[in-house]
């Protein structure tokens, strides 16, 4: 009796008649995953150390693995793609490169080079196929912002566009590529970390810009929000915490509903560190991060663990139902909601 009452009164999030499966689709590739981009549920493309991209046509079943020529080293920590064809992706670290391919990826061209030692690019998004933005760690306090209108062809520094500038030890983190996003129209909002944590807004790809606090666990160089995710122009979602204490919740996520403006912390919270979060639909979200995976059905409000097997990102189908997860090892999964 007490289980029902409880059921019915405090939690019915918990006593939902739910089953999750975790379907693995690619095991031990040396490469530790954190660019994710499910196009559909057929195309995905993913990217991480060692100069790795790789690429499924066929959901998932077989995987082709590339390593641009000349690019080897790179950690390429985000990539965006539109289709089977075309996909762009950017490394992590100095010097920064962003490459392009038309081909299905037989071929790269590259498309930025910037050498200079302090810059670091997080994340890259994506309004549509010609226009994209990509921003970065701070250099002399302003927010690095690249942005292209040709397709990735070429691409203009706006950082001068976002007059706030940033504080002492707060930058981005590019843990899964997705501290930024983007929603049709010109709508992006970035999210910094570390001793201080904002929104940073811009309604008009990247023109004028917005800036808001953003409650998350912060203060030092590992802490802040490591994803973020919009499911419309009001309501949102960030995830993040300590990376080097993965098992602690403390204030690790956040849901707003006017857009970023404020944020709330949720009834339940997630479990741990987490570096990826996606909406699935406007009640469902996925988080995910090195000490495992949570899931919400009620827009953000409860939490439930559903797996302790570590992970980088999570994304959804473009189109399409396909639910992917990545992480260490070359390791891609697909979650089965059932």
């Amino acid at each position: 009796m007490k289980n029902l009452i409880w059921c019915l009164l405090m939690a019915p999030f918990f006593c939902a008649a739910q089953s999750y499966t975790f379907k693995p689709l690619n095991e031990k590739t040396k490469t530790s995953l954190r660019g994710l981009s499910v196009v559909s549920d057929q195309v995905t493309w993913v990217s991480g150390n060692n100069g790795s991209i790789g690429k499924t046509i066929d959901g998932g079943l077989t995987w082709t693995w590339i390593k641009p020529q000349g690019y080897e080293k790179l950690d390429f920590r985000d990539i965006e793609a539109f289709d089977d064809k075309n996909a762009i992706v950017v490394n992590a670290g100095s010097p920064a490169y962003i490459l392009k391919t038309v081909d299905g990826g037989a071929t790269w061209t590259e498309h930025y080079k910037n050498l200079d030692s302090a810059i670091f690019l997080d994340g890259l998004g994506a309004w549509d196929k010609n226009k994209a933005i990509i921003f970065g760690d701070p250099i002399k306090d302003k927010m690095q912002l690249l942005k292209t209108v040709d397709a990735g062809k070429t691409w203009s520094d706006i950082s001068e566009n976002l007059k706030f500038p940033l504080s002492k030890g707060e930058a981005g983190f590019a843990a899964s590529g997705t501290t930024i996003k983007t929603l049709p129209g010109g709508k992006v909002w970035v999210s910094s970390g570390g001793t201080v944590s904002n929104i940073y807004y811009s309604a008009d790809y990247g023109k004028t810009w917005e800036v808001y606090k953003c409650p998350i666990w912060q203060g030092e160089s590992t802490t802040g929000p490591f994803s973020v995710d919009f499911y419309d122009s009001k309501n949102g979602v960030v995830v993040g915490g300590n990376y080097i204490k993965d098992k602690e919740n403390s204030n690790n996520v956040l849901f707003t509903k006017d857009g970023g403006k404020t944020w709330q912390k949720p009834i339940n919270p997630v479990s741990g560190f987490r570096s990826g979060i996606a909406y699935i639909n406007a009640k469902t979200l996925v988080a995910t991060g090195t000490s495992g995976t949570d899931i919400s059905i009620d827009g953000g409000l409860n939490w439930k663990h559903i797996s302790d097997k570590s992970f980088n990102a999570v994304q959804r189908a473009k189109k399409g139902s396909q639910i992917l997860l990545a992480g260490e090892k070359g390791n891609i999964y697909q979650l089965l909601l059932n």
